[in-house]
């Protein structure tokens, strides 16, 4: 699954000089991550219910590269412009 996200991302993790701002980010995202979003779209999440786990497959798969680099970083989302979800 790809997401594809334009948002504000703010960062937490040692050592990161990379200040929140707004950026478009597509990328694909682990099997694990679209199952749950799936599973929760098809409970009635809204978007909004999905920013979290969203964000956290983003930062999975570009912010820390699939886990060989920035350990123990976490990006959160918030002015939400648009997510959409593709095959």
């Amino acid at each position: 699954m790809m997401v594809e996200v334009t948002a504000y991302f703010g960062f937490v993790g040692w050592g990161s000089s990379d200040d929140g701002r707004e950026r478009s980010i597509t990328t694909a995202i682990s099997p694990t991550y679209a199952k749950q979003i799936l599973e929760l779209q098809e409970a009635g999440a809204t978007e909004e219910d999905l920013h979290p786990i969203v964000a956290e497959a983003i930062t999975e798969s570009y912010f820390t590269e699939w886990g060989t680099r920035a350990a123990g970083l976490r990006a959160d989302f918030t002015h939400v412009h648009s997510i959409e979800f593709r095959f």
